[in-house]
């Protein structure tokens, strides 16, 4: 029996269609030439439709130097959601930088699916029916790339030459806030890409050329490969005191933004970025879990 290619949700719930009924109308279309407002998705080669909205786009950015340390910023306390996390530099896709169907000119493309535990992109399964999906998968993530380089100068000030770096999607990873149901049922809900940006620059010539943004990040600094596996080691729930016993340093030099815009050296407590997620309500400063999902495909992209 041939999968359908359509799949009409009505109200959360798939509905089928059969060839004499309207799709439009049955999505809530009225009469004369419209337009009327639906969402669509895309996944395992179907084309899914909704009269539901569904979860949002971000995409954040490892921004990785020649040296191979990664750029994490903080957030500041005083948003809404996710304050005081260090994350790598991005945000929400707005709706002019996603793709439109207008650009849907080849096959749907099959990108893994994932729950809260995330998937690897460059590791997930493809449908072997799906001969151009490279192209198009290219396609999706190019546009979320325009959107976190933007993220990118408007948190940190830096603006990359295209000829001086490469990228490589490195996975998804589906977020809720708040994070746990102990804190309360979730308020906001989108997917995460992680794209990996490679600069030819080090460390030291990035970070001459950062003006951070302290209406969005209060500190930012630079990790290196084996603070980054003791930060990703650290699942939620897990035991953390035994990361504190190897060689890994003290803490980590960051710079800290003060409330009048100016920046001074300083340094973050190795045990705040072994931090896990409380089990209570409480914005404490800790390194996200999917920030530890993306240091663990970094760390597999550098081959450690």
């Amino acid at each position: 029996m041939a999968v359908p290619r359509v799949l009409l949700l009505l109200s959360g719930r798939p509905e089928s269609v059969s060839f004499a009924q309207s799709v439009c109308g049955l999505l809530g279309s009225g009469p004369g030439l419209g337009p009327w407002p639906m969402h669509c998705s895309l996944k395992r080669g179907q084309l899914i439709l909704s009269d539901r909205p569904f979860p949002e786009a971000s995409a954040r950015l490892p921004l990785q130097s020649s040296d191979q340390t990664v750029l994490l910023t903080r957030r500041t306390p005083t948003l809404r959601i996710s304050p005081n996390l260090w994350v790598p530099p991005g945000g929400h896709v707005e709706h002019e930088e996603e793709v439109s169907s207008s650009q849907l000119t080849q096959p749907v493309p099959h990108l893994p699916t994932c729950g809260t535990s995330g998937c690897g992109l460059g590791r997930g399964k493809q449908d072997s029916g799906s001969p151009a999906l490279p192209s198009l998968t290219a396609l999706f993530d190019s546009q979320l790339l325009d959107g976190g380089l933007r993220e990118l100068w408007e948190e940190s000030g830096l603006q990359l030459p295209k000829d001086q770096f490469s990228w490589v999607p490195l996975g998804l990873w589906e977020s809720a806030y708040p994070p746990r149901l102990s804190w309360g049922f979730p308020k906001y809900h989108h997917i995460v890409l992680y794209l990996l940006v490679i600069s030819q620059e080090s460390q030291q010539q990035l970070q001459a050329q950062i003006q951070p943004n302290p209406g969005e990040v209060n500190a930012l600094m630079w990790l290196g490969p084996e603070v980054a596996a003791a930060v990703a080691a650290t699942e939620d729930g897990s035991e953390t005191a035994g990361f504190l016993t190897q060689d890994l340093p003290p803490s980590v030099p960051a710079i800290q933004l003060e409330e009048d815009g100016g920046a001074r050296p300083g340094a973050v407590p190795m045990s705040t970025l072994l931090q896990t997620t409380p089990a209570t309500a409480e914005d404490k400063e800790r390194v996200s879990t999917g920030t530890k999902f993306a240091l663990r495909l970094w760390l597999q992209h550098l081959g450690r």
